[in-house]
């Protein structure tokens, strides 16, 4: 993590006294107050920054998990399906092509659910675009399904298994879904670097990085269910896992089909 004190120190500057981040937030709220601006709508910003800035834009609505909106944070079937089929049209692919691309995108980047009450799973935008772009530029699928721009999702897989418990808790993920008491909204940086790392702290941070996802079920005691939400994902923590038992470049080798 490049030593938490110097990233720390950079992310405080940003957000706190009069940083940059935090100096553009105070303006939109008070632009709210009669300066023209009725509402804003905002979206990409972090639960952990939306916790940080609070003083300076404590008018902010959390929206992310409303059922009205369960939907905005990923492309639907239909969205990708339609997409699809105008890359096979210029493509000069016969039409029955374009349920083969639906299929074969369905099992490897759908699954995600950000409403425990929606039945609605969603595509993840970095993954699918990239599979679409590298389609429609080429005309073939692409070899490897997973897009490196996911990179930063390894580092945050890298972070919960650095922490307590963390490395079993990947390993029970790639294993079977999680039952969590509740997420956790207010994250921010001052938890992560010091506070208590609870198993709903962990499973909150991978839920909101898109590591885990909804399963619109509860246990029985009224837990919510969280799960990986397609291969690709499950890729990612079989990789981590090999890394984390496997330290030396030899092993990893050796290891490497096992975990394929």
């Amino acid at each position: 993590m490049g030593g938490h004190s110097q990233s720390s120190g950079r992310y405080e500057k940003l957000l706190f006294g009069e940083g940059a981040v935090k100096t553009i937030f105070k303006a939109v709220k008070y632009a709210t107050k009669g300066l023209g601006l009725d509402r804003a709508f905002i979206t990409g910003v972090s639960p952990v920054i939306m916790s940080d800035i609070t003083s300076g834009h404590n008018i902010a609505e959390n929206i992310s998990l409303a059922p009205k909106f369960a939907d905005m944070c990923g492309f639907s079937d239909a969205e990708v399906g339609d997409t699809l089929e105008r890359i096979v049209r210029e493509c000069g692919f016969p039409s029955e092509m374009t349920e083969e691309a639906s299929d074969m995108m369905r099992k490897f980047y759908n699954g995600h659910l950000f409403c425990p009450r929606s039945d609605d799973l969603l595509y993840n935008p970095t993954l699918a675009l990239y599979f679409m772009k590298y389609f429609q530029s080429c005309c073939e699928y692409p070899e490897d399904m997973l897009d490196e721009n996911m990179a930063v999702e390894r580092g945050k897989l890298a972070y919960i298994s650095s922490l307590s418990g963390g490395d079993n808790l990947i390993m029970k993920a790639l294993n079977e879904p999680l039952g969590i008491q509740h997420l956790i909204r207010g994250l921010n940086v001052e938890d992560m670097l010091s506070g208590p790392k609870s198993t709903e702290f962990m499973a909150s941070m991978l839920f909101y990085s898109g590591l885990l996802t909804l399963t619109g079920q509860r246990t029985d005691i009224g837990n919510l269910i969280l799960k990986i939400p397609n291969p690709v994902t499950r890729r990612l923590y079989a990789e981590r896992i090999r890394e984390m038992l496997l330290s030396e470049s030899d092993d990893r080798s050796r290891a490497r089909g096992f975990a394929e």
